[in-house]
């Protein structure tokens, strides 16, 4: 009895009370995310023991609802779509990096001047207006779905693709007339970027598997071309991501 008393007086040590509590990275607490992420890190499996895919944070949701996201990825494969040249925006991610801009400081203008009075610009002064970014999407989705329900009774992405076609030469020549915001100009900025997702670095959420520099035998992030520079002709090279130099 006496060895058993002295054993429950003595101090729990902090590695035994995280292990128990559930509190270390991977365990009930933190779970999710960061869980999983160790967990991949852990020694080689069993034997016939299942291998699960590597997770793509890159495709996940951190803007748009569900209803939104479908519009965009339907719009932006019409925008770039898939040919015998190779993958489309779709393939590519470009709605997954728009959704991640608007979810950052972009979608807020962040870096913008948005204090008034606010007068239509001329062409070439670009957007002068009180919305921010994020919310000329969530209107120009909007008005999307309502211009498709009024020619077809449908949804955007429940359109054709010619039908789609359809919707977005409405919007580029501002056949659409819109209170609030400027047909033509959210369509110039679907369109901007949705070649920004499908050509940006692959870090950013788009230009999946860098197949969108692949197409233009574009190199992305080289540190160096010391080994190339000397050479005649094209060097044909691998591309290379900013994600690739994160790993020492």
């Amino acid at each position: 009895m006496l060895e058993q008393h002295e054993k429950q007086d003595q101090p729990v040590s902090r590695r035994n009370f995280l292990k128990n509590s559930g509190l270390v990275l991977g365990g009930l607490v933190v779970g999710g995310v960061a869980g999983s992420l160790l967990r991949t890190q852990q020694g080689p499996q069993q034997p016939g023991a299942a291998t699960a895919p590597a997770a793509d944070f890159n495709q996940a949701l951190m803007y748009f609802t569900g209803e939104q996201f479908r519009v965009i990825e339907a719009a932006c494969e019409r925008i770039f779509p898939e040919d015998e040249l190779g993958p489309g925006a779709k393939a590519l991610g470009a709605a997954y990096f728009i959704d991640h801009q608007l979810a950052g400081e972009w979608g807020f203008n962040a870096r913008d001047y948005m204090q008034g009075p606010f007068y239509p610009g001329e062409a070439t002064q670009g957007y002068q207006g009180r919305l921010k970014r994020r919310e000329i999407f969530d209107i120009g989705i909007q008005e999307m779905n309502n211009y498709s329900n009024s020619l077809e009774g449908k949804k955007f992405y429940e359109l054709t693709p010619e039908q789609q076609d359809t919707v977005l030469k409405a919007f580029e020549t501002d056949e659409v007339k819109l209170t609030t915001i400027s047909a033509s100009a959210f369509f110039a900025m679907l369109r901007a970027t949705t070649l920004e997702g499908v050509y940006s670095d692959p870090l950013y959420g788009g230009n999946k598997n860098m197949d969108g520099w692949r197409m233009k035998s574009f190199p992305g992030n080289q540190m160096a071309y010391t080994q190339i520079i000397e050479q005649e002709g094209l060097a044909k090279m691998e591309p290379l991501s900013l994600r690739d130099h994160q790993h020492g």
